[in-house]
């Protein structure tokens, strides 16, 4: 369906205000598809970006300022979504022994299994984009990067 049809839209003011809604949409449209697969696991995207991002430095703690600039959400409250993580015990928390102002985050052995059933269930999920070709994929990809730069 075209984001014309999507929004009840017949006319744009030029190509790039429908690309932009276009990409606002489509990103609305995937987060709603995330929200609902991770719902049932008792985490929110932001949270599940989170232990991402602590997976992929497991074993080496972060501090909260390294875990913010590679969230995809700059906006989000990282010591809010910390918090919530380690309540549930999936992450812990550590004052960082050579600077007392610093905290250190670390994913937990819980964290990680929950993690583990995430990526069983991402193939189910990215089938929902395999209506796009490895190569429209990739040259999406390469747009979108070009986009930001």
């Amino acid at each position: 369906m075209t984001i014309e049809e999507e929004i009840k839209q017949g006319k744009f003011a030029s190509e790039h205000q429908k690309m932009a809604v276009n990409i606002m949409f489509t990103s609305s449209w995937l987060n709603a598809g995330n929200i609902s697969r991770l719902k049932p696991l008792g985490i929110t995207p932001e949270q599940f970006n989170v232990l991402r991002i602590l997976r992929g430095s497991h074993p080496q703690k972060l501090t909260l300022a390294e875990i913010s600039s590679r969230m995809i959400d700059k906006s989000s409250n990282c010591t809010r979504l910390v918090e919530k993580l380690r309540v549930k015990g999936l992450v812990t928390r550590e004052i960082c022994a050579a600077n007392r102002r610093q905290v250190e985050i670390c994913v937990t052995e819980k964290g990680l299994e929950l993690l583990k059933k995430i990526d069983e269930q991402t193939p189910a999920w990215l089938a929902t984009l395999q209506n796009l070709s490895q190569k429209e994929a990739t040259d999406l990809n390469r747009l979108l990067d070009k986009l930001r730069g």
